[in-house]
């Protein structure tokens, strides 16, 4: 970011734990003031531990932020504003994942999944958008994921959600950056945070259901993929190094087996591509 003789600010949404206490403490260290947005207030303890650890805990300002919630994100506005007169950095991070088959998933979970992973983002970035643009200049850096390129079997409630994002971000970026304003998708694979002990590890069917099988394959993939993913830590400190760039790229996929896997969808026909899918899950 340009240095103006100020210390930067950035919000964090979801930083309980997970991606976001990670990026908060990795963006304090960088000199950021962070102020970090969480659901319930009581769950902060975790995030004021690291900080504490890593010597930034003067750095962090939890908020309370359920992005889900109007009245939440108008008062984090306000907050930024009164408090700290200036938003460099919005990192939208907050989020949740369920899993199931499409068939089988009620239609309050899509509209809960929804809600939080795609409506709470263009939320919190409607908030602070008008902050930004009369600054004329801000960051925005998306959290999406390697499901927001490439939908799997069992992932359909959280694909689609990051499939929203992505196209949300497309046109962001067109709109806002006459205003000073960058946006940045990041789209991590399958890392060991406990998104996946919330979401993708608890999905069920019904019994006698037809997706049985398919459910147990797809669940070995799911925990063999976070058991075998990297330290949460490199996206932490990516997210914190795009914070600070001139010039970032848009789209930054990790680890390296997820951009391979992206270029590959790109290079093959998507039939052909959509077996090879069909081999992995078959011999997880």
């Amino acid at each position: 970011m340009e240095d103006t003789g100020k210390e930067p600010v950035a919000l964090v949404t979801g930083s309980s734990s997970g991606f976001g206490m990670l990026i908060c403490v990795e963006l304090a260290l960088r000199g950021f003031n962070v102020v970090a947005g969480i659901r319930r207030l009581e769950a902060a303890g975790m995030l004021m531990e690291a900080a504490e650890q890593a010597g930034v805990r003067e750095r962090i300002d939890a908020v309370r932020l359920d992005v889900t919630r109007d009245t939440d994100v108008e008062q984090m506005a306000e907050h930024i504003r009164s408090r700290h007169g200036c938003l460099d950095v919005l990192v939208n991070n907050a989020g949740t994942a369920y899993g199931g088959f499409i068939e089988e998933v009620p239609a309050e979970v899509w509209l809960a999944q929804m809600n939080t992973n795609f409506h709470g983002m263009v939320r919190v970035t409607q908030a602070v958008l008008p902050l930004m643009r009369g600054q004329g200049k801000g960051r925005i850096i998306q959290m999406s994921s390697i499901s927001g390129r490439i939908g799997f079997p069992g992932f359909g409630p959280y694909a689609s959600s990051k499939f929203a994002v992505e196209g949300f971000s497309e046109c962001l970026a067109l709109e806002a950056r006459p205003f000073g304003i960058d946006v940045v998708l990041v789209e991590p694979g399958a890392y060991g945070t406990p998104i996946w002990e919330k979401g993708f590890t608890q999905m069920s069917t019904r019994k006698g259901s037809p997706y049985e099988s398919m459910l147990d394959k797809v669940l070995a993939f799911s925990r063999k993929s976070a058991s075998q993913g990297g330290d949460p830590k490199e996206v932490a400190r990516q997210v914190a190094h795009i914070a600070c760039m001139k010039r970032p790229a848009f789209r930054y996929a990790l680890p390296r087996s997820t951009r391979l896997t992206i270029r590959a969808k790109g290079a093959v026909p998507g039939r052909l591509f959509q077996r090879l899918l069909a081999i992995v899950l078959e011999r997880s």
